[in-house]
C-alpha cells in the first residue's frame, strides 16, 4: 500500500498539512521540546506547530535521557530549566532550587518541555534522572486552557504550546507577542474538531 505524501515542513500527511497555522515568533529564551515517541504522529499534537513557529527552537524525540544525552542536547552553558509542576514524585530526585535572578534575562535561559500526557512526562521524568535534577519553573498565571480537541484530566492543564507560549510571555514579560500564535492554535483546534466524529444528540423525554 502507498504511503501518502507527506509534507516536507512539518512532517504530516499533505493533506493535513499544519504549515498554514505557522506563525513565526521571535523569543530571546532558547527552547528545547523533549517530545514523547507516541506524541510524534498524534494528529491533535501541538508540539509541532509550536516548534515550527519558534525559530530556533528544537524538537527531540524520546522517552529517557540520560546524562550524556541531555549534555549533548545542551552544549552551550545556559541556565536550564524544566517547564514542570513543583510537585515530589517518589523515587526522583529533588529539583534544583529556581535561581529568580538567572531568569531575570532570557536571553542566557533554556526552557525544556516536555511534550507528553501527564501520565508519559512522569515517565519520562523517572528514566531520565538529568531531567529531574533541573530546576522547575512554575506559571504564575495559568491560563484558561483552549485545547478542546484534547481531555484535560485536571483544572489548569494545557497544551504543549499553551504552556510554553504562557511560559515564554512569564519570562519576557510581554503576553502580548503571543496572541498571534495562540490565535494560529485557536484556529488549529477548530480545524482539528472538523475531523471529529459529531455526537448524537440527547434525546429529550
Amino acid at each position: 500500500m502507498a504511503s501518502r505524501p507527506e509534507c516536507a515542513a512539518c512532517q504530516r500527511p499533505q493533506a493535513t498539512c499544519i504549515c498554514g497555522y505557522v506563525t513565526p515568533t521571535p523569543h530571546a529564551c532558547e527552547v528545547l521540546i523533549l517530545q514523547h515517541p507516541l506524541e510524534q504522529h498524534h494528529a491533535k499534537n501541538s508540539a509541532r506547530l509550536l516548534h515550527l513557529s519558534l525559530p530556533g527552537s528544537r524538537l527531540v524525540v524520546g522517552e529517557a535521557f540520560d546524562d550524556a544525552a541531555i549534555h549533548a542536547l545542551m552544549p552551550e552553558p545556559r541556565y536550564t530549566v524544566l517547564l514542570y509542576p513543583p510537585t515530589a514524585i517518589e523515587g526522583h530526585a529533588a529539583p534544583a532550587p529556581l535561581d529568580a535572578m538567572q531568569l531575570s534575562n532570557p536571553s542566557t535561559v533554556r526552557l525544556v518541555v516536555l511534550d507528553a500526557t501527564w501520565r508519559k512526562s512522569r515517565k519520562m521524568l523517572h528514566l531520565s534522572p538529568a531531567l529531574q535534577r533541573l530546576p522547575r519553573l512554575t506559571l504564575d498565571d495559568v491560563p484558561q486552557g483552549r485545547y478542546a480537541i484534547r481531555k484535560a484530566h485536571k483544572p489548569g492543564q494545557l497544551s504543549t504550546l499553551e504552556a510554553t507560549c504562557a511560559a515564554l510571555a512569564q519570562l519576557d514579560g510581554d503576553a502580548v507577542r503571543w496572541q498571534p500564535l495562540l490565535a494560529a492554535f485557536d484556529r488549529f483546534v477548530a480545524w482539528q474538531q472538523t475531523f471529529m466524529p459529531k455526537r448524537p444528540l440527547a434525546l429529550v423525554e
